[in-house]
């Protein structure tokens, strides 16, 4: 087993957070890379019963703050809807991914993860008013 560590990057390079997400065999697809990053995320937050969520993707009844998303109360998130918001978010190009230096072009590709290996989650800021 070997331990990954995930940044999440502004368009400009700036790092918002840094995880490590424990991968059991070397290649993955990307769908299972995100699965398994959300699933930690939530059990994380569950488990700590706080009230700021530092996750990829916001959770329902939240509000965007500087490191996370705050709730008005520890309410348990459940993992399948986070998952769920994730794989979409993938798909409308709302964040990309960077494997090994490398941007993933769909869920279904595969991308080594071994000792050595990097991921990048890029957050997109849509513009307003445009």
């Amino acid at each position: 087993m070997s331990v990954l560590t995930i940044q999440d990057e502004t368009a400009t390079g700036g790092v918002l957070h840094r995880l490590e997400l424990e991968i059991a065999q070397e290649m993955l697809t990307v769908r299972e890379l995100i699965e398994q990053r959300v699933r930690q995320e939530v059990a994380a937050y569950n488990a700590q019963q706080s009230d700021v969520f530092q996750g990829l993707v916001q959770p329902s009844e939240s509000e965007r703050v500087l490191n996370g998303y705050r709730r008005r109360r520890f309410q348990p998130i459940d993992a399948e809807q986070q998952l769920y918001k994730a794989l979409e978010g993938f798909q409308q190009n709302r964040y990309f991914v960077l494997v090994n230096e490398r941007q993933v072009e769909t869920l279904d590709e595969e991308v080594w993860l071994g000792e050595g290996a990097t991921a990048s989650f890029i957050k997109l800021t849509p513009l307003v008013g445009g």
